[in-house]
């Protein structure tokens, strides 16, 4: 087959998404496939460097959009959706593909207007909430642990308040325009030949928040991790640190939870270095309230892939606070490849990945998530059973090898059924 990968980040950089697209294009790859990638660009200026990575160089579509709240969003939704459509559409045409996938919230509205132009079916990839909340995330209000029940407008003035700030008044009136680009986006995903949603959590959001999706075909297929390759580029290096360690890795936002880190390590007595992998606008207030509880808190930085796979392999548990509804960690199937025992707040699709007290410990809060990393700290037999089994969960369930073959069936049948 002739695919067309739709992606909203190419080559792969820090986040989730990036990577899981390459895996499959790898993948794919493999299978003998001619994979095709395109990806939209809409930040101003010239890129540094080739984009080109593992013999994929990403088709770029220029559509720049202007650097003011709201204004910036109807560049990067409405606008790019009509035009990039109509550009993935020549794409189809003259590449004589077959099927196009569209892995994220940039190309998976334009792809499903190309798919109607061409007749030529459409997989759209649900990585996160942006079909059921304007943000994204579900987060209405920063100082709860509660996530937005449904994105009315009543919750849309809510949400607004916090990210506005002082000038929130003034964002009042656009509300109707977020709830139309909601719509717009549910509708157009309705018309895709299949949803494919990463978790079984996303799956359930999108059949309980977006009724527009009843007739749609829904399919729960995860993101696909290269175990070997993982644990290939992790054991490259030699140990970073001799003393055992825990670990965080990911943004320093507020959906990531690192405002519950120093909470659970005060908690939990931990009497190891917290080495913090990633970076953020919480940077600055992490870092004071690690020095005020007095705890040995490292911060390194974000880090080339491979030498956080080398932090990660090496450490003695991960410390996984996230809040936001995490849709398919990423880190976690990483950490799990690599054996780790995991002590994570259950949100979003974390359950997908790990069983608790089977493959990790899960919790709920700032205070149980630093009960586990108690547990973990103090019974070494413990740390080892659950990164075992975490180990042989990833490879069964996730190994990218099974989740591509997964991907190629629902192609066949969709190339099919439109011969």
């Amino acid at each position: 087959m002739r695919v067309l990968l739709a992606t909203d980040t190419f080559p792969p950089g820090c986040g989730g998404s990036g990577w899981s697209t390459y895996e499959l294009a790898k993948g794919l790859r493999a299978q003998g496939h001619e994979v095709a990638v395109v990806r939209p660009r809409t930040t101003r200026g010239s890129v540094a460097g080739s984009q080109a990575y593992d013999g994929f160089t990403p088709i770029e579509y220029h559509a720049a959009a202007p650097n003011v709240p709201f204004i910036r969003n109807y560049f990067k939704n409405e606008r790019l959706y009509r035009h990039f459509g109509h550009y993935l559409a020549t794409l189809v045409r003259t590449r004589a593909i077959d099927i196009v996938h569209a892995q994220h919230v940039l190309t998976g509205p334009a792809s499903i207007t190309a798919g109607r132009e061409t007749n030529v079916p459409v997989v759209c990839t649900v990585r996160d909430y942006w079909p059921v909340c304007y943000w994204s995330d579900l987060i209405y209000d920063r100082s709860s642990d509660r996530l937005c029940p449904a994105c009315s407008p009543t919750m849309m003035t809510r949400c607004v308040r916090p990210r506005a700030g002082g000038l929130w008044p003034l964002a009042v009136p656009l509300i109707p325009y977020m709830c139309s680009n909601l719509s717009l986006k549910r509708q157009s995903l309705a018309s895709a030949d299949a949803v494919v949603a990463v978790s079984s959590t996303i799956a359930q959001d999108l059949r309980e928040r977006a009724s527009e999706l009843d007739g749609a075909r829904l399919e729960t297929i995860p993101n696909p991790v290269d175990t070997a390759g993982i644990r290939d580029q992790a054991e490259r290096q030699e140990r970073p640190m001799a003393s055992p360690y825990a670990i965080f890795v990911g943004k320093l936002e507020l959906n990531k939870g690192v405002a519950r880190l120093i909470t659970a390590i005060e908690r939990a007595r931990l009497d190891w270095p917290l080495v913090i992998v990633g970076d953020g606008s919480e940077r600055s207030r992490l870092e004071a309230a690690g020095r005020r509880a007095r705890r040995d808190v490292r911060f390194v930085g974000w880090l080339p892939r491979d030498e956080a796979f080398v932090w990660l392999r090496y450490a003695a548990v991960l410390v996984f606070p996230s809040y936001g509804p995490e849709s398919l960690s990423r880190v976690l199937l990483e950490a799990s490849a690599l054996g780790r025992p995991i002590a994570a707040n259950d949100t979003g699709g974390t359950s997908d990945i790990i069983a608790h007290e089977v493959t990790g410990l899960l919790s709920h809060t700032a205070e149980g998530l630093g009960d586990d990393l108690a547990r973990l700290r103090q019974d070494e037999g413990l740390r080892h059973r659950l990164g075992a089994a975490a180990q042989q969960r990833v490879e069964e369930r996730f190994e990218s090898s099974g989740v591509v073959r997964r991907m190629e069936a629902l192609y066949a049948t969709l190339v099919e059924r439109g011969r």
